[in-house]
């Protein structure tokens, strides 16, 4: 972990854990140590599958001469709330749980098939391509799929057509640096779609570069539990009995009219043109909030729904929404202008949606909020107080026992997951690391829900009852 006057450089900040693979440094001009060659970063995956700069050895040592000022996870970087406090300052709104807004809303897009391409209720499709349609942006950086080592990467599209391509949500790592380093070669209006610390990333370098600010002119975020590493994807190959190379694409919320929205279907794609399905909770790694896979980094975020950016996009996990196949979204519109954009599409027709306020938006997001909230304050209650990244939450550990084991027993499978699964690939052994993951989610929802002999027993013991505000998707 990293605190200020610590010497904050690409390497300090990957060795503390704090590393979310954004790609943001390695698209900046490199900071160039006197009578050294110009080292050139670039984001690889590392054995444990997460993405991390990689360059020479005296450019991780300094990185880009604003490195602490541009890396959503250095200390010396502005917290979110200076970040909205400057972009919104207008907001009609302000909520410490979601931050500054205009409006809310839950539903979906009437118009078109954005609902049924998206993984959700095709708002932040619909969103990203009325930019494209009304000229107030040439082009929208975004995730695809594509072929080759990995499966998913950031790309620039320039129409509505192309843009299709980037609906549904990725649980895989991706970074923005070579669209960051296109978007400063090609001249151009651009919108930004990401994770909250990736459009954090985003602002950072608006505030710091003034190309940048002029070319980035829309950041649409989307609502976050955590960041994976590229080991879910080969697991769960493993676990439908094929070879990851084999994997041609994955669609990690297939939607299946007859089951709920907050009952993932995976469907994997093969080479040979063949499709296997498995539903997540028949998966090792299905309860999404037991944090298999989980970026180390994603431990010390307190954002959940991309507070910094112009307009965000979430799941409505709460009844009747969580049940609706169909997918719902609830929308958070901070800009003025995207507010205006949203109350358009609502008086057209083309969008359905309702008003809602800051309440509503933190019932949806129960289960993030509390571990963004009281889980962060916990993890850095573990920590020395020298080694506690700076955060807006304060530590703090005083917590009923069993919800501090939850946390434990989350943090230890975040942890072990990625090192087990890499070893018992080397040991040719995949069921070394399926027999700990069984046995890992056992104990992890006994705690959780009181499941199992393992449960029921800990369950005894006060307090009895679950929180009354858990989302329905199994994430405590």
């Amino acid at each position: 972990m990293l605190r200020a006057p610590v010497h904050i450089a690409p390497a300090s900040i990957v060795r503390a854990g704090l590393c979310i693979g954004c790609g943001s440094c390695a698209a900046r001009p490199q900071a160039i140590p006197e009578g050294d060659a110009a080292p050139v970063a670039r984001m690889r995956l590392d054995t444990l599958g997460e993405l991390r700069p990689a360059a020479a050895t005296s450019w991780m040592r300094e990185g880009p001469r604003d490195f602490a000022r541009i890396c959503p996870f250095s200390p010396e970087a502005p917290d979110e709330d200076e970040l909205a406090d400057a972009l919104f300052a207008s907001a009609a709104h302000s909520d410490p749980r979601i931050g500054r807004f205009e409006r809310a809303y839950v539903g979906h897009a009437a118009e078109g098939d954005y609902r049924q391409r998206g993984s959700s209720g095709g708002m932040a499709g619909w969103t990203a391509a009325e930019l494209l349609r009304r000229g107030l942006v040439d082009a929208v950086a975004h995730v695809l799929p594509v072929e080759g080592s990995r499966l998913f990467r950031y790309g620039i599209s320039r129409s509505p057509l192309a843009l299709a391509r980037g609906a549904k949500s990725r649980y895989y790592p991706v970074e923005m640096s070579q669209v960051l380093r296109e978007i400063r070669e090609t001249p151009g209006r651009y919108a930004v779609v990401g994770v909250p610390c990736f459009v954090k990333a985003v602002q950072l370098l608006r505030r710091e570069d003034a190309l940048m600010r002029e070319r980035i002119v829309f950041t649409l975020g989307l609502f976050c539990g955590h960041m994976k590493s590229a080991l879910l994807v080969e697991s769960f190959a493993r676990q439908l009995g094929v070879a990851p190379r084999d994997i041609l694409t994955v669609d990690f919320r297939l939607k299946d009219p007859s089951r709920p929205a907050n009952r993932y279907t995976l469907q994997i794609t093969l080479r040979d043109g063949r499709l296997l399905q498995r539903d997540w909770f028949h998966l090792i790694e299905g309860d999404w909030g037991s944090g298999f896979f989980q970026n180390p980094a994603c431990n010390f975020c307190d954002d959940v729904v991309a507070e910094t950016a112009d307009i965000s996009f979430g799941d409505a996990w709460v009844e009747p929404h969580a049940s609706d196949w169909r997918g719902t979204n609830v929308v958070i519109a901070r800009s003025p202008e995207l507010a205006r954009l949203i109350e358009a599409g609502i008086a057209q027709g083309r969008l359905a949606l309702s008003p809602v306020d800051a309440d509503f938006i933190a019932r949806t997001q129960a289960a993030g909020l509390r571990q963004r909230r009281e889980g962060l304050a916990y993890r850095l209650a573990l920590r020395t107080p020298a080694s506690r990244p700076r955060k807006r939450v304060r530590a703090g550990a005083s917590l009923p026992w069993r919800r501090r084991l939850i946390y434990r027993a989350r943090a230890a499978i975040s942890r072990w997951s990625r090192p087990l699964q890499r070893a018992a690939l080397a040991l040719h052994a995949p069921w070394l690391y399926g027999a700990w993951g069984r046995a890992a989610l056992a104990v992890y929802q006994g705690l959780a829900y009181g499941r199992g002999r393992l449960g029921r027993a800990l369950w005894r013991v006060p307090p009895l009852r679950p929180p009354p505000d858990g989302n329905g998707q199994g994430v405590d």
